[in-house]
């Protein structure tokens, strides 16, 4: 026996009036489209080792939720390091979280202890799921294909405003989806885990929702009952779905999205061999100039709130002693499940990392970003000398003490890659 495998999930739509995250302003809750979740699939290898695998429907887990997450699973499951990987959609009609995008709302005074006890409460439900994927592991086959779809559309070469019918799109773009199935031994669908590499930003309301892929998992547990659609965010930090802002468009992205994961499913897979290796190394990703006292002191009068609420953060830990790293702990994480090569980045990762890390080491490899921390935007070394807003000094968004990385930031994650990439090849 090869695998096993088992699935969990909870539902984690708050109950409370914490907002939602994303586009830097107050977003308070009117009402829910449907409910968000966090699920969580166990794979067993046969000699015992085990992985857990946390999708869910929110904007970004900071580092803080990260580290605690994980010192509940290993404390409960015994896991180590590179045996647990968070994801997160990054869809931005879920509720803020604990320490991510700390500068970016203008909250209340009551904001910062809902936000705290919801983050708090989502943890445990994470881990209680990841407890019933491992008390439900049973003998599963696993497959693996890939299929493709094409709402996605990079941000960075079409203006929102320009796109029109019939006019050709540019810039780059990755439409794969890749597909995992994993069936019981009787053929029945047991889950089926997926990526695609876009921003969840349809929409841009105060509904509870899980944008376009909470659509697609909707419309594929329906077509497949039993089964727990999981999706993941590849690489599309810089691809947005257009045009969009209506129900229709996202539920349409949605279905576009789970027809070309029912194809997979439909066509012929290939079986996923045996064998579980795993790696983990968190990366120095280093800062172009940590910002001083001088170079923040204009900034607190910034036409940006986010950037101003910065600044005043910024200059009181400086006031209170703070040194600040000169560089950032950036996870990477790689699986090898027979020959498919899973590699995990963190924060929003320009789509170049996908189709660079997959051109070096094969058709076999997914890119997975936004996995386990948000950390920040992520340019690839064309992106960063392009600049805009993925590349260019917007590090302050994330509440990092620089407006910028360091030109080599590529070169820095590529390199950890290659070295996680061979702890697993090395050790079969």
């Amino acid at each position: 026996m090869d695998w096993q495998a088992g699935v969990g999930r909870r539902v984690i739509t708050p109950e409370t009036s914490v907002w939602l995250a994303g586009y830097g302003r107050k977003r308070a809750p009117d009402g829910k489209l449907h409910d968000i979740w966090c699920k969580v699939l166990a794979m067993q290898a046969a000699d015992g080792k085990r992985v857990l695998l946390a999708t869910t429907d929110h904007m970004g887990m900071s580092k803080t939720i990260y580290e605690d997450l994980y010192a509940r699973v290993k404390q409960r499951f015994g896991l180590d390091r590179s045996e647990f990987m968070l994801t997160f959609s990054h869809n931005h009609c879920g509720p803020v979280l604990k320490d991510d995008l700390v500068d970016y709302y203008p909250f209340d005074d009551e904001q910062p202890q809902l936000v705290a006890e919801y983050s708090d409460w989502m943890s445990g439900q994470i881990v209680d799921a990841a407890a019933d994927a491992l008390d439900n592991l049973q003998p599963t086959e696993l497959s693996i294909g890939e299929g493709n779809c094409s709402f996605g559309v990079n941000r960075r070469e079409n203006p929102e405003a320009e796109i029109a019918p019939g006019k050709p799109l540019r810039g780059v773009v990755d439409h794969y989806v890749p597909v995992l199935s994993i069936a019981d031994m009787s053929g029945s669908q047991l889950g089926v885990l997926f990526g695609y590499a876009c921003h969840p930003t349809t929409l841009q309301f105060c509904t509870w929702c899980g944008d376009y892929p909470g659509f697609a998992q909707e419309t594929l547990e329906a077509d497949h009952p039993g089964t727990a659609a999981m999706f993941f965010n590849a690489c599309g930090a810089d691809i947005n779905p257009l045009p969009r802002s209506t129900v229709a468009l996202c539920e349409r992205y949605g279905k576009m999205l789970s027809d070309a994961v029912d194809d997979v499913l439909a066509g012929p897979m290939e079986p996923v061999d045996a064998g579980l290796r795993t790696a983990f190394e968190f990366v120095d990703l280093a800062y172009e100039e940590v910002v001083t006292r001088e170079t923040l002191l204009p900034v607190l009068g910034s036409e940006s709130p986010v950037s101003a609420r910065w600044a005043k953060r910024m200059l009181q830990l400086i006031d209170d002693g703070v040194e600040f790293p000169a560089t950032y702990p950036y996870p990477v994480q790689v699986w090898q499940l027979g020959q498919l090569l899973l590699i995990s980045l963190g924060g929003e990762a320009v789509v170049d990392y996908s189709l660079l890390l997959k051109a070096q080491f094969g058709p076999s490899a997914w890119v997975c970003g936004y996995a386990n921390d948000m950390a920040a935007y992520i340019p690839s070394r064309r992106v960063w000398e392009e600049g805009g807003y993925e590349g260019g000094p917007h590090l302050d968004e994330y509440g990092r003490p620089a407006w910028r990385w360091a030109g080599d930031v590529e070169e820095r994650i590529v390199a950890a890659v290659k070295r996680t990439v061979g702890e697993v090849r090395n050790s079969s």
